[in-house]
């Protein structure tokens, strides 16, 4: 049987050597499997790429595929389970922030029946305290608005069975969140505890920015909750609204005031304009990924595979230019 194990990379000339060296010496402790490693640089600016090749030249069982440039870690990841072929694929990034010797207990599970063995962090030491919070926050507030359940603290660090990896290729989103597509997929699924490592070296590929980005794409893609709350806004500010002109004719009718209650009549106003751009932001952000799944262009453009020869599974790219 054939277990490949899937690597998305971005800049990551300064730890790249270790991984290798560490995978290599796990492969060396696995009985009775075949294991192949899909390298997948997303666009890298500095030598990964270039160092991955010179090992792929002496080691049959790496294989890369180089993107024609960014295109994100979520559609790297996916371009790796599209290409391998591997009767089980693991996920795991190149920082080594995920052991790969946990990987020997997700094999046991697999081998015991799971279709789905997810690490799960137990402790993220080297993480500022804004990080650690967020994170937390992140996953019970998605796990809150999401229609299907997906597990707490965790990433995409997960053994997936044939199976899961044929299910996932036949969902053709644009917006990927692959840990909610995973347990929106089904089967059975079970978790493997462990403790996350610091970087190994280099620095993290997600500032607040993309971590915000990240968190939009999970919510936004597993919830029309943001939508059931919007309308529950606006029905909220319109009953406030209607107290207000109740409250304004009252004083019109009964008093002589005239100028008093400016303040009310403000802060009415800013209210309800606040709450109608956040829905109106709420909307645009559902129709802006319709308008993006209506282009049905390529995932991802693919600018060279090296070292599959004619053997990758399933591409998603227009180019493939294999060496």
């Amino acid at each position: 049987m054939l277990l490949s194990i899937v690597v998305p990379c971005y800049n990551e000339e300064a730890v790249i050597a270790e991984t290798l060296k560490r995978l290599s010496a796990f492969s060396r402790e696995v009985n009775g499997l075949d294991i192949e490693f899909i390298f997948v640089d997303d666009g890298s600016k500095d030598a990964t790429r270039s160092i991955l090749k010179q090992h792929a030249a002496h080691d049959h069982r790496i294989r890369l595929i180089g993107f024609s440039r960014n295109f994100g870690h979520q559609i790297a990841v996916t371009a790796g389970v599209d290409a391998a072929r591997g009767d089980a694929v693991v996920l795991i990034d190149a920082d080594l922030q995920d052991p790969p010797e946990a990987i020997h207990g997700m094999i046991e599970k697999w081998q015991a029946g799971f279709d789905v063995v997810y690490g799960t962090r137990t402790d993220r030491p080297g993480e500022s305290a804004f990080k650690r919070a967020t994170a937390k926050g992140f996953y019970r507030l998605l796990n809150r608005l999401s229609d299907v359940p997906i597990p707490l603290d965790t990433g995409d660090f997960r053994l997936m069975s044939r199976p899961v990896i044929d299910t996932l290729r036949a969902m053709p989103e644009r917006d990927r969140f692959v840990r909610g597509m995973v347990s929106w997929a089904g089967f059975k699924q079970i978790a493997l505890p462990y403790q996350r490592a610091k970087r190994f070296a280099g620095e993290s590929k997600y500032p607040l920015s993309k971590m915000i980005r990240f968190a939009s794409d999970g919510i936004m893609s597993f919830s029309a909750k943001p939508l059931q709350l919007a309308m529950a806004m606006g029905m909220g500010t319109s009953l406030l609204a209607l107290i207000g002109i109740f409250y304004a004719l009252f004083l019109r009718i009964f008093t002589n005031i005239w100028v008093e209650g400016w303040t009310a009549l403000m802060i009415a106003v800013l209210f309800l304009g606040g709450v109608q751009l956040i829905c109106v932001g709420i909307l645009g952000e559902y129709i802006g990924r319709i308008y993006k799944e209506s282009k049905q262009r390529p995932l991802y453009v693919v600018q060279e595979y090296c070292g599959f020869n004619d053997e990758i599974a399933f591409s998603r790219s227009p180019v493939v230019d294999r060496k």
